[in-house]
């Protein structure tokens, strides 16, 4: 049996002291090794909240001091065979109850019907052959592969890494991809940073890799999570809170006024104990307002319907009042305030700088210089830039109906919603100019490198990657027609300005007249570089966000931005 110790640092070992940790191997585990380890973890998922049965979602209708009270006011009415008032008061209290348990069951159907939608499918190798399995079924140990487009099922340590980014943003808030490798790190690294790991939930962007498991359901960052919000303590709203001061206020008042009534009659005015008793009885029982738990209920309910109406799921009844109590919305930045879409807004060359319309991955938008359009004619320096960007590129667009979906690098995607604006096709430059090689991106040398050929046998080679590391690379740039000296601190100094700005700048150079040749290696990129421009990239605010912001600071409500991304774009994002 293996033994786990959950408090290893698995970033900071390498990957083959994990995996003989783990007594696994790169042929994976035996079925029932596999098996033995299932019993022993549990299933690779998080816990589900222990819903409530019908029968107790229905009685939880009746815990509240006014139904007490009403309840109490119908028993009493039916002892003193007042038929007819006795029924009103039961048959409010049955009303109140049922519409309170018919909207909290479509709100749990409705979880329900989520969480079977999220179930997972992955693959892991077992006894050297790679086998499809659900993700429930992983245990610590497991070999598993992972390449674009894939949820991580679980906790991995990365032990090989080709061109690897992963979507983080649910745990780091981080916009970006993060760039993975294998290489271990210190023991205090920062979750964001920790690159030779995959978590669960994750989404992986481009590339590929594989890695061995080493936590499972709640052992997971995403299992610590949801331990943590199960731990939160349920606080009563402040609607039922009022309530409950009101109904032990209105209780202890009609008890006062019925004693009172009685004492008034039996001592001053010579009533018998027993005809004052009834008078009580009567006074506290028409002092109830039996209407208003039904009122409340009824205005819940409907308040229940328009957020259902906007796809909000509201569980329990009373927790749609809180809304109208928020003093201070804390909100998450990426993916909510912003579209967790990167959109190209600048286009520098050395000529001019340009400016682009639109967001997302519509490409929907021009490119403007001032208050004009600028128009892309092939071979001006914009089109070199966006031609680069198009053939240096591993991502595709795809449209489905009215929207574009993505398949890579969200970066990548957005620079050929970039093209499509200043109207090239990404698919006929790439039958043109087909590519022949290329040096994947890896955050060792920051960039990327493609080797083309057309049709007439001429050898191109295209490059991207951080402004820092091609700006090294470079030695010339094409100006007014002529061949310009880089001077390095210039352009660096406007990739500092648009960084703090809170964009991510991308640097694009080629190398043309190349001699053919089928390979890239790394020494052809240290030749004459010229470099093309830079492309300032950010992930915008949702155009919604900007009303609801507005609409909340109207209503006195302050909004508060929280994210783990940078404070410069955190910054540019929030002005």
């Amino acid at each position: 049996m293996l033994t786990y110790d959950p408090t290893i640092q698995w970033h900071s070992r390498e990957g083959v002291e994990v995996t003989q940790l783990l007594l696994s191997s790169e042929a994976g585990l035996t079925q029932l090794e596999a098996d033995a380890r299932l019993q022993q973890f549990g299933r690779n998922r998080l816990p589900e909240a222990k819903s409530r049965g019908a029968l107790l979602r229905f009685l939880s209708q009746f815990h509240n001091r006014l139904i007490y009270i009403l309840l109490l006011a119908g028993l009493v009415t039916l002892l003193l065979q007042h038929w007819l008032d006795a029924s009103v008061i039961f048959a409010v209290v049955v009303i109140n109850a049922l519409i309170g348990f018919f909207q909290e069951g479509k709100a749990e159907d409705a979880l329900q019907a989520i969480r079977k939608m999220l179930s997972l499918r992955t693959s892991a190798m077992r006894e050297g052959c790679l086998i499809p399995l659900e993700a429930e079924y992983l245990v610590p140990g497991d070999i598993v592969p992972i390449q674009a487009g894939d949820r991580v099922p679980a906790d991995l340590r990365l032990l090989n890494a080709k061109g690897l980014q992963i979507e983080e943003a649910a745990l780091t808030g981080e916009s970006m991809p993060s760039e993975k490798r294998c290489e271990s790190l210190p023991d205090d690294t920062p979750l964001a940073d920790r690159h030779c790991m995959a978590y669960s939930g994750t989404l992986v962007t481009r590339g590929q890799g594989q890695g061995v498991v080493v936590a499972t359901g709640t052992q997971t960052e995403l299992g610590r999570i949801s331990e943590l919000m199960a731990g939160v303590e349920a606080l009563t709203t402040p609607l039922l809170r009022q309530l409950n001061i009101f109904g032990r206020q209105l209780t202890l008042g009609i008890l006062f006024l019925a004693l009172l009534g009685f004492a008034f009659g039996v001592l001053l005015r010579d009533y018998t104990a027993s005809e004052m008793f009834m008078a009580a009885v009567g006074l506290a029982v028409a002092a109830i307002p039996e209407g208003l738990p039904a009122i409340m209920t009824i205005t819940l309910a409907i308040g229940v319907q328009r957020m259902a109406a906007r796809n909000a799921i509201i569980r329990r009844l009373p927790a749609v009042e809180t809304l109208g109590t928020v003093a201070v919305i804390c909100s998450d930045k990426t993916g909510t305030l912003t579209r967790n879409e990167m959109t190209v807004k600048e286009v520098i060359t050395p000529d001019l700088s340009l400016q682009v319309s639109g967001v997302g991955y519509d490409p929907h938008g021009r490119l403007t210089h001032g208050d004009s359009g600028h128009a892309v004619h092939p071979g001006d320096p914009v089109w070199q830039l966006l031609h680069a960007a198009v053939l240096c590129n591993d991502a595709a667009l795809n449209q489905q109906g009215h929207s574009w979906h993505v398949q890579g690098d969200p970066m990548e995607a957005a620079l050929l919603t970039l093209a499509l604006k200043a109207g090239l096709d990404p698919d006929e430059e790439r039958k043109r100019i087909p590519r022949t090689d290329l040096i994947p991106f890896d955050a060792a040398h920051q960039f990327m490198a493609t080797l083309h050929h057309d049709h007439e046998g001429q050898g191109y080679i295209l490059l991207k990657g951080a402004p820092e590391r091609v700006l090294a690379m470079c030695h010339w740039y094409s100006q007014d027609g002529k061949k310009v000296r880089l001077e390095q601190a210039r352009w660096q100094a406007q990739v500092d300005a648009l960084a703090a700005q809170g964009y991510r700048v991308l640097a694009l150079a080629q190398l043309t007249n190349i001699e053919p040749r089928t390979e890239l290696q790394f020494h052809d990129l240290e030749a004459d570089l010229q470099l093309l421009g830079l492309l300032a990239l950010i992930d915008p605010p949702r155009d919604e966000s900007v009303a609801a912001v507005r609409t909340c600071q109207q209503a006195g409500i302050r909004v508060k931005m929280i994210t783990g991304d940078h404070a410069v774009t955190a910054g540019a994002i929030a002005a």
